[in-house]
């Protein structure tokens, strides 16, 4: 995707305003129905719209004027998203929680080196175990989450954007290892197991589908106390403790194909979302036991990621394929040397 755009996208999703009738083209069961939204709308645009062949698009944004008061004579509090434009990825960074808000990513077989394009001269086959875990330099210092931070904490360093997900060089693939693409997870049962699951689900559906956007967000979601109040509590790892760890994380996907050969502009869209615990997850749970509503993974991240008409005209994602995630365990193909030929990891 475009830096541009994805910049404009990221704003949008911190609430960016803009002004001015907006005119979609939804194509949904091979006829084109038109949506308007009105003028000088002040709720945070979506991220990503219907096109006019009816295609999922980025929105692009209007500029808009810094925020000019007084009060703010000294300087602008925050809070602040770091946007964070990567070869493969754009996060918005999240400075007090220390870990990402959301990632996007925009595959295909292409961008996963699966088209059988050549490489630019020089590059050679990406591989994770050239990369390493290193603290982000771009963000000011004392809103970074450190090294430290993680080391004897009992979770993983979680991936938002997968390393499998940046074959495009070696370069993206280190950039997946940045902390600021990293969020505290269990470990044994979830980062290495069902998560892991899902990912590569995801990656799967580029055989089925020319594009794939996956979006990631970490979510901290209300627990019914015996009290039968309803609170959020979560842990904090680091020292001094900064890093919090999610509840749950949310995995929404948006995908699109041609109707027919003879009219490629006339795309069929998919949605889906799926929340799952940060927890220990059984291999043999049912992926479809964690969708959910798009709307819920927006209210509880306080994120507009699809239009209205994109998620009102577009088929739910397991109703367009098989959601069905494929057990592989990587971690145990790593430990067993007899295993690795029949399992590898991911790279």
């Amino acid at each position: 995707m475009p830096s541009a755009a994805i910049i404009h996208a990221a704003c949008f999703a911190v609430g960016a305003v803009v002004g001015g009738g907006v005119v979609s083209v939804v194509a949904s069961n091979k006829r084109q129905i038109p949506i308007t939204t009105s003028a000088n709308t002040s709720v945070a645009p979506p991220i990503i719209d219907m096109g006019q062949s009816g295609g999922a698009k980025l929105s692009s944004a209007v500029a808009v004027s810094a925020l000019s008061s007084p009060v703010l004579k000294y300087g602008h509090p925050g809070p602040v998203p770091d946007l964070l434009v990567r070869k493969a990825y754009t996060a918005a960074y999240d400075r007090r929680l220390r870990h990402p808000a959301w990632t996007a990513e925009h595959l295909t077989l292409a961008s996963l080196g699966k088209s059988g394009q050549q490489r630019p001269s020089g590059d050679g086959s990406p591989d994770r175990s050239n990369s390493t875990f290193v603290e982000d330099e771009s963000l000011p210092t004392m809103f970074r989450a450190k090294l430290q931070d993680y080391f004897r904490s009992g979770y993983d360093r979680g991936h938002m954007v997968p390393a499998a997900d940046a074959k495009l060089s070696q370069e993206a693939m280190d950039e997946t290892f940045l902390l600021s693409n990293i969020a505290p997870q269990v470990g044994v049962g979830f980062n290495r197991h069902y998560w892991a699951y899902l990912e590569d689900w995801c990656r799967r559906l580029t055989g089925s589908f020319s594009d794939v956007y996956v979006f990631t967000i970490p979510l901290y979601l209300p627990r019914k106390d015996a009290d039968g109040k309803f609170r959020v509590t979560y842990e904090l790892i680091g020292s001094p403790p900064n890093v919090a760890v999610p509840t749950h994380f949310a995995k929404v996907v948006l995908t699109s194909k041609s109707l027919s050969p003879s009219t490629p502009d006339a795309l069929e869209i998919s949605t889906g979302a799926f929340v799952l615990p940060n927890a220990i997850i059984p291999d043999d749970a049912p992926l479809e036991s964690f969708v959910v509503p798009i709307d819920v993974v927006e209210r509880a991240a306080g994120l507009n990621l699809f239009s209205d008409a994109v998620k009102a005209n577009s088929k739910h994602i397991c109703r367009s394929t098989k959601c069905d995630v494929v057990v592989r365990r990587f971690d145990d193909a790593q430990k067993r040397p007899e295993m690795r030929r029949a399992v590898s990891a991911p790279k």
